[in-house]
Protein backbone atom coordinates (compact mmCIF):
# COMPACT_ATOMS: atom_id res chain seq x y z
CA UNK A 1 0.00 0.00 0.00
CA UNK A 2 1.27 3.43 -0.87
CA UNK A 3 1.46 6.53 1.46
CA UNK A 4 -0.03 10.15 0.45
CA UNK A 5 2.34 11.78 -1.84
CA UNK A 6 3.36 8.20 -3.08
CA UNK A 7 2.29 5.95 -5.81
CA UNK A 8 2.63 2.37 -6.26
CA UNK A 9 6.17 1.25 -8.24
CA UNK A 10 7.26 -2.12 -9.44
CA UNK A 11 6.92 -4.63 -7.05
CA UNK A 12 4.42 -2.66 -5.14
CA UNK A 13 7.35 -0.21 -3.75
CA UNK A 14 6.10 3.45 -2.92
CA UNK A 15 7.92 5.42 -5.61
CA UNK A 16 8.18 9.54 -4.42
CA UNK A 17 5.97 11.44 -7.06
CA UNK A 18 7.08 15.05 -7.30
CA UNK A 19 4.98 17.65 -8.49
CA UNK A 20 5.87 20.77 -10.36
CA UNK A 21 4.87 23.89 -11.55
CA UNK A 22 0.85 24.98 -10.78
CA UNK A 23 -0.23 21.34 -10.19
CA UNK A 24 2.20 21.31 -7.21
CA UNK A 25 0.92 24.89 -6.02
CA UNK A 26 -2.77 24.18 -6.27
CA UNK A 27 -2.41 20.74 -4.10
CA UNK A 28 -0.45 23.05 -1.70
CA UNK A 29 -2.77 26.07 -2.14
CA UNK A 30 -6.10 25.78 -2.14
CA UNK A 31 -8.55 29.38 -2.42
CA UNK A 32 -8.03 31.32 0.76
CA UNK A 33 -10.97 33.01 2.67
CA UNK A 34 -9.45 35.93 1.51
CA UNK A 35 -9.99 34.96 -2.28
CA UNK A 36 -13.20 33.60 -1.58
CA UNK A 37 -14.34 36.79 -0.06
CA UNK A 38 -12.54 39.00 -2.62
CA UNK A 39 -9.33 39.98 -1.35
CA UNK A 40 -8.43 43.51 0.48
CA UNK A 41 -11.16 45.14 -0.18
CA UNK A 42 -13.42 43.01 1.76
CA UNK A 43 -11.69 43.62 4.52
CA UNK A 44 -11.15 47.38 3.88
CA UNK A 45 -15.53 47.18 3.90
CA UNK A 46 -15.94 45.23 7.06
CA UNK A 47 -13.22 47.02 9.16
CA UNK A 48 -15.25 50.17 7.97
CA UNK A 49 -18.50 49.25 8.71
CA UNK A 50 -16.65 48.26 12.47
CA UNK A 51 -15.10 51.29 13.29
CA UNK A 52 -18.20 53.23 11.47
CA UNK A 53 -19.78 51.81 14.77
CA UNK A 54 -17.14 52.74 17.22
CA UNK A 55 -16.92 56.00 16.85
CA UNK A 56 -20.27 56.52 18.42
CA UNK A 57 -19.89 54.13 21.22
CA UNK A 58 -19.14 55.61 24.51
CA UNK A 59 -17.78 52.44 25.98
CA UNK A 60 -14.69 51.93 23.31
CA UNK A 61 -15.04 54.96 21.48
CA UNK A 62 -12.15 56.40 24.29
CA UNK A 63 -9.64 53.78 23.58
CA UNK A 64 -8.98 54.36 20.50
CA UNK A 65 -7.39 57.62 18.76
CA UNK A 66 -8.68 60.57 17.54
CA UNK A 67 -7.66 60.17 14.08
CA UNK A 68 -9.30 56.12 13.27
CA UNK A 69 -7.32 55.95 9.70
CA UNK A 70 -4.46 53.74 11.06
CA UNK A 71 -6.56 51.68 13.22
CA UNK A 72 -8.71 51.14 10.00
CA UNK A 73 -5.67 50.35 7.95
CA UNK A 74 -3.99 47.93 11.14
CA UNK A 75 -7.19 45.80 11.84
CA UNK A 76 -7.55 45.40 7.81
CA UNK A 77 -4.26 44.47 7.18
CA UNK A 78 -4.32 42.15 9.86
CA UNK A 79 -7.33 40.68 9.07
CA UNK A 80 -6.18 40.32 5.66
CA UNK A 81 -3.23 38.30 6.38
CA UNK A 82 -4.72 36.00 8.72
CA UNK A 83 -7.30 34.73 6.57
CA UNK A 84 -4.98 34.21 3.54
CA UNK A 85 -3.93 37.59 1.62
CA UNK A 86 -0.17 39.20 1.84
CA UNK A 87 1.83 39.51 5.18
CA UNK A 88 1.59 43.63 4.45
CA UNK A 89 0.51 43.44 7.83
CA UNK A 90 4.00 41.44 9.77
CA UNK A 91 6.03 43.50 7.26
CA UNK A 92 4.97 46.72 8.50
CA UNK A 93 4.38 45.97 12.29
CA UNK A 94 6.11 42.49 13.10
CA UNK A 95 4.05 39.57 15.03
CA UNK A 96 1.12 40.84 15.58
CA UNK A 97 0.96 40.28 19.31
CA UNK A 98 -2.38 40.92 20.06
CA UNK A 99 -2.98 40.94 23.78
CA UNK A 100 0.50 42.82 24.17
CA UNK A 101 -0.81 45.73 21.80
CA UNK A 102 -4.31 45.78 23.70
CA UNK A 103 -2.99 45.35 27.42
CA UNK A 104 -2.73 49.36 28.17
CA UNK A 105 -6.77 49.06 27.82
CA UNK A 106 -9.19 48.02 30.35
CA UNK A 107 -10.67 45.57 28.57
CA UNK A 108 -13.67 43.61 30.90
CA UNK A 109 -16.74 41.22 29.28
CA UNK A 110 -18.53 44.16 28.98
CA UNK A 111 -15.93 46.22 26.22
CA UNK A 112 -15.29 42.63 24.52
CA UNK A 113 -19.11 42.12 24.21
CA UNK A 114 -19.70 45.80 22.81
CA UNK A 115 -16.36 44.85 20.38
CA UNK A 116 -18.18 41.77 19.28
CA UNK A 117 -21.74 43.36 18.92
CA UNK A 118 -20.07 45.70 16.69
CA UNK A 119 -18.17 42.70 14.48
CA UNK A 120 -20.61 40.68 14.51
CA UNK A 121 -22.99 43.08 12.99
CA UNK A 122 -20.36 44.64 10.43
CA UNK A 123 -19.97 40.72 9.55
CA UNK A 124 -23.68 39.92 8.97
CA UNK A 125 -23.91 42.97 6.28
CA UNK A 126 -21.04 41.74 4.41
CA UNK A 127 -21.21 40.49 1.20
CA UNK A 128 -18.16 39.39 -1.25
CA UNK A 129 -16.20 41.90 -2.72
CA UNK A 130 -16.60 40.73 -6.41
CA UNK A 131 -19.83 43.22 -7.24
CA UNK A 132 -22.49 40.67 -6.78
CA UNK A 133 -23.79 41.86 -3.54
CA UNK A 134 -24.01 37.94 -2.72
CA UNK A 135 -23.52 37.08 1.02
CA UNK A 136 -20.70 35.11 2.62
CA UNK A 137 -20.78 31.47 2.38
CA UNK A 138 -21.83 30.26 5.60
CA UNK A 139 -18.83 28.13 6.66
CA UNK A 140 -16.69 31.63 5.88
CA UNK A 141 -19.06 33.64 8.33
CA UNK A 142 -19.06 31.03 10.90
CA UNK A 143 -15.19 30.40 10.45
CA UNK A 144 -14.73 34.58 10.87
CA UNK A 145 -17.36 34.91 13.85
CA UNK A 146 -15.38 32.29 15.79
CA UNK A 147 -11.96 33.76 15.23
CA UNK A 148 -13.91 37.46 16.30
CA UNK A 149 -15.57 35.65 19.50
CA UNK A 150 -11.86 33.89 20.64
CA UNK A 151 -9.97 36.96 19.89
CA UNK A 152 -12.34 39.29 22.12
CA UNK A 153 -12.38 36.76 24.54
CA UNK A 154 -8.55 36.27 24.79
CA UNK A 155 -8.17 40.33 24.97
CA UNK A 156 -9.66 40.01 28.24
CA UNK A 157 -7.31 41.74 31.12
CA UNK A 158 -10.03 43.04 33.07
CA UNK A 159 -12.24 39.86 34.17
CA UNK A 160 -13.62 41.05 37.01
CA UNK A 161 -14.47 44.59 35.45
Amino acid sequence: MSEPGNVAGDFGQPTKVILRGSLREATKAPPTVYKTVGGQRFFDDLVDRFYDAVEGDPLLRPMYPRDLRRSRERLAGFLAQYWGGPPRYSEERGHPRLRMRHMPFAIGPAERDAWMAHMAASLDVATLADGTGRPLPAEVRAAMFDHFDNAATHLINQPGA
